[in-house]
């Protein structure tokens, strides 16, 4: 079995290098054109390619700046369970509140109603009082 050694062209491979640059996968231009060096294409872009690989990452961080980042994610992680908190407290609180709606009228636990004012507070120390 024989295997064929192709040589493809210069504007070739730029423009396959253009075509991953604009988002096509390894895999689809392999596809594609037919390619079947596993590391043709790779190679391609990183002789090519503006930016060089998509995939590859690197990050440069001074000590304080990994230390500020750190800081900042646990500060995140704090506020994340206090909102978790506050939230689980106003789903108990708002269902408190519909109980007792049930329980002494919708009117007067409604959230947008006026709250009573001191005429019911003055009616309820009266029939203390009067001994009702």
């Amino acid at each position: 079995m024989t295997r064929k050694n192709i040589q493809y062209s210069v504007a070739f491979q730029r423009q396959v290098v253009g075509e991953y640059e604009a988002g096509c996968s390894l895999a689809d231009l392999r596809r594609k054109y037919g390619i079947n060096g596993g590391g043709t294409i790779q190679r391609w872009i990183q002789k090519y390619a503006k930016e060089g690989m998509r995939n590859g990452l690197v990050r440069i961080q001074t000590a304080e700046e990994a230390s500020q980042v750190k800081k900042l994610q646990g500060q995140i992680k704090e506020l994340e369970q206090a909102l978790a908190r506050v939230t689980l407290e106003n789903l108990k609180l708002e269902s408190i509140v519909e109980e007792l709606s049930g329980e002494e009228g919708a009117d007067r636990w409604k959230k947008n109603a006026a709250p009573s004012s001191l005429g019911s507070t003055k009616k309820r120390r009266d029939k203390r009082v009067s001994g009702e």
